[in-house]
């Protein structure tokens, strides 16, 4: 991958009448390579040749990689379970109490399965032309949820606080020190999904979440190499704390009504979403697949810092003629525009 300036990236994003298209879909590349999610997601060769394969396929403006929000949790020693056709899940957290906490030590790089996404994105990195890779981790916050359990955790906001916070240093930690070395592969910026945030409010938003994410973003982000933020799991509620951590980009779940997300985003943000990936690119019919990208890009129509993409990362056995329509509305739309 050459060297992108990803701060004039998204001013050229932002300037142009053009809307760019980047949904986070990396299933329908898996199945082009005839492997499975298994092999994907514990493999990183595989994972990169699906990666490649979709760009292959289709015109996306940025590559990205599958949002396993596992990988960093089975680094800490959380038990994993790796179905053949589905994302992975935790199964066991490593720590159930505040003592379990002060004992856990934070991994190195080498952890796990955390070698394999490295590989994939440098693979595909240095394979990709002019566009930029969007490499994928989890938040902070979303990270605790998985090391503790989610209940677990959320009982702890009140209960153990300190110690929530003590967990929250351990995330922020590592996952600093994981997007430093996801720079160094060459990606040009990293989606950071901490959907579990959206469970909470504003106001703990800000003491449980911005704060680490912040921390997160000073650190890493600079003018090659931006943080996008998702959080599926914000209606509304906690938008404000988004845009406290200072992120280059914003990412939003179907929940959210995305012309009221824009409104409460910076203009100099990208501000990207929110197909259904189930109920639109999964199962609905190419006729209503195109219908709704329409009117989603009609509806942000006066937002130039819009980019369109799914809610959430697109499951497993997405039709063909489903993702065709999606591309199909935006050349169409695009062709619309005065240049």
């Amino acid at each position: 991958m050459k060297n992108i300036d990803t701060t004039g990236w998204k001013a050229l994003t932002i300037a142009s009448p053009r809307r760019r298209a980047i949904p986070i879909m990396t299933h329908p590349g898996i199945e082009l390579c005839g492997a499975t999610v298994r092999q994907a997601v514990t493999d990183g060769k595989t994972h990169a040749r699906a990666i490649l394969a979709l760009d292959a396929r289709y015109p996306a403006d940025a590559c990205t990689v599958i949002m396993d929000l596992t990988v960093e949790a089975e680094a800490f020693g959380a038990r994993i379970v790796f179905p053949e056709h589905e994302v992975p899940s935790v199964i066991e957290p490593p720590v159930h109490d505040p003592a379990g906490i002060d004992a856990l030590p934070v991994p190195g790089i080498d952890a796990a399965r955390i070698p394999q996404y490295l590989e994939a994105n440098r693979t595909v990195a240095r394979a990709i032309g002019d566009k930029p890779l969007l490499a994928g981790c989890i938040g902070p916050f979303s990270l605790a949820g998985r090391l503790f359990g989610m209940s677990e955790l959320m009982m702890a906001l009140f209960t153990a606080p300190d110690a929530v916070c003590r967990l929250l240093e351990k995330c922020t930690q590592f996952i600093e020190t994981y997007c430093r070395a996801l720079r160094d592969t060459g990606a040009q910026g990293v989606i950071m999904a901490e959907p579990a945030a959206g469970l909470i409010s504003n106001d703990d938003c800000l003491r449980y979440a911005t704060p680490y994410i912040r921390r997160i973003v000073e650190s890493v982000q600079d003018d090659r190499f931006l943080i996008i933020l998702h959080n599926c799991g914000d209606t509304g509620h906690c938008t404000e704390a988004m845009v406290g951590t200072g992120a280059a980009g914003y990412h939003f779940g179907n929940q959210a009504d995305m012309v009221a997300a824009l409104d409460a985003c910076p203009g100099e943000a990208l501000v990207m979403g929110n197909l259904d990936p189930v109920g639109i690119f999964k199962g609905a019919s190419p006729e209503e697949v195109y219908r709704a990208t329409r009117d989603l890009l009609e509806a942000t129509r006066r937002y130039p810092n819009y980019v369109i993409s799914s809610g959430c990362d697109v499951p497993p056995a997405v039709p063909a003629a489903n993702i065709e329509a999606f591309y199909r509305a935006v050349t169409d739309y695009n062709a619309t525009l005065t240049f």
